[in-house]
Formats: structure tokens, C-alpha cells, sequence
């Protein structure tokens, strides 16, 4: 993202997420389905990236909340894995990724006659998440200073930068792989667009990039 210190500066944001209960609730189904249909855009961002940051130590990250409720509460394995299956780096939109877990979910419908209720109290709440988007102290005018920031910043900076700015925003791609192109980084910038964030621990996820970044200021020493 730009920066009034230089036409090239990157400044680092970081996102902080307040989460609200809203008034939805789904039982089966049907009625999960409809939700899903006019639902906030925040509401499926919510309930496809909040593991992302809650469990940054696991890999690979535990499977969306629709995937998680249909499989252990109304217990549609099948349906289950195919919601678990859905590839969150393939969609450029929250629309376009709500329309696919819509289009899975009628799939299935169509094939079943008999719907499972959730037992009592087990219900699916919908929850949507508010970012409140904030500037970081981390300013980064070339790639060395760009490495240094990266091995500082908190995981709401990465997550934001990586996932919100993507999806959420719909720029297409993240902001560092879009800041590297600025500098005339191209294949440095290819070459981090094409790292799966969502096979990575947040962590993790800092460390490759920080290590594809150190090894091109190398091959410009050498």
C-alpha cells in the first residue's frame, strides 16, 4: 500500500476484528442455505478466515465453520468434505466464493429428500467479523527494509495484507506481491502471488517471505 514518504514505500496496516453475534441462526439445511443467500459479505469472510488467526499454529488450518458444523453436528460427512474441499486461493471475491458454497450446499440438497435437524442448542449462529483497519510504525522504502518489517509485524498486519486485501477488498492479489511490482520486482512479485497463504501457519507464511525476499537482495549483492 502506498505511503506519502515515497512513491515506493510500502506502509504496513494491520486489521483489528471485532466479531457480532447477528440474529441468524440455521437448524438444517434449508435454512442454512437461506442465510447464506443474504448474508453481510463480512458474515462468510468471517466464517471461512477466523481459524486463520485463532489457530495460527496449526497446518494446515482446521476446515471453515459450514465444513465444521455440517460434519460434526448434522453429521452429512459427505457434504462436509466437499465444503472442507472448497479452495479459498481460487476465489478473488467473497460473492464468488458465497456462491460456490451455496451451489455445493444445493448440489446435495437435490440429491436428499430428508433433512437433519441440529439437536437443540446446536444450532448454526452466524457471526460476521468488523475490521477496524489501522496504520502500523512500519514503513519499508526498499526489499532490505521490507525483510526487517516483515520479521516485526503482528499477525493481524500479515493476515490483512495477505487475505483481506485479496479477497475482501478484491484486489486480486496481495499487497506485497503488488508492492514488489512497484519496485520492478517482477519476478520476485510472481513468485510470492503464487504461495498458497492457506497452506501455511501465519507464521510460516512470514518466514518464506521473508526468505524468498533476503535470497533476491542476495542475488543483487552478488
Amino acid at each position: 500500500m502506498g505511503d506519502p514518504q515515497g512513491d515506493h514505500a510500502f506502509q504496513f496496516f494491520s486489521s483489528l476484528d471485532l466479531t457480532l453475534l447477528t440474529n441468524r441462526r440455521a437448524r438444517d439445511l434449508a435454512e442454512l442455505l437461506e442465510h447464506l443467500r443474504v448474508v453481510p459479505g463480512s458474515v462468510i469472510y468471517f466464517h471461512t478466515h477466523h481459524f486463520l488467526v485463532q489457530h495460527q499454529y496449526l497446518s494446515p488450518e482446521p476446515p471453515n465453520d459450514f465444513a465444521y458444523w455440517v460434519t460434526n453436528v448434522l453429521q452429512e460427512d459427505w457434504l462436509g468434505e466437499q465444503l472442507a474441499a472448497i479452495d479459498l486461493i481460487q476465489f478473488r471475491s467473497i460473492r464468488a466464493l458465497r456462491d460456490r458454497i451455496i451451489e455445493v450446499i444445493e448440489n446435495y440438497l437435490n440429491q436428499r429428500k430428508e433433512l437433519r435437524v441440529a439437536p437443540e442448542g446446536e444450532e448454526f449462529h452466524f457471526r460476521e467479523s468488523v475490521s477496524f483497519i489501522v496504520p502500523t510504525t512500519h514503513v519499508a522504502h526498499n526489499l532490505a527494509e521490507f525483510a526487517d518489517c516483515m520479521e516485526q509485524i503482528g499477525f493481524g498486519s500479515l493476515s490483512f495484507h495477505f487475505f483481506s486485501s485479496r479477497l475482501r477488498l478484491e484486489r486480486g492479489e496481495d499487497d506485497f506481491s503488488d508492492w514488489c511490482r512497484t519496485l520492478g520486482e517482477q519476478d520476485l512479485a510472481r513468485t510470492i502471488a503464487r504461495l498458497d497463504p492457506y497452506t501455511y501457519t501465519l507464521d510460516g507464511l512470514r518466514r518464506e517471505v521473508v526468505r524468498l525476499v533476503r535470497r533476491r537482495l542476495r542475488e543483487i549483492e552478488a
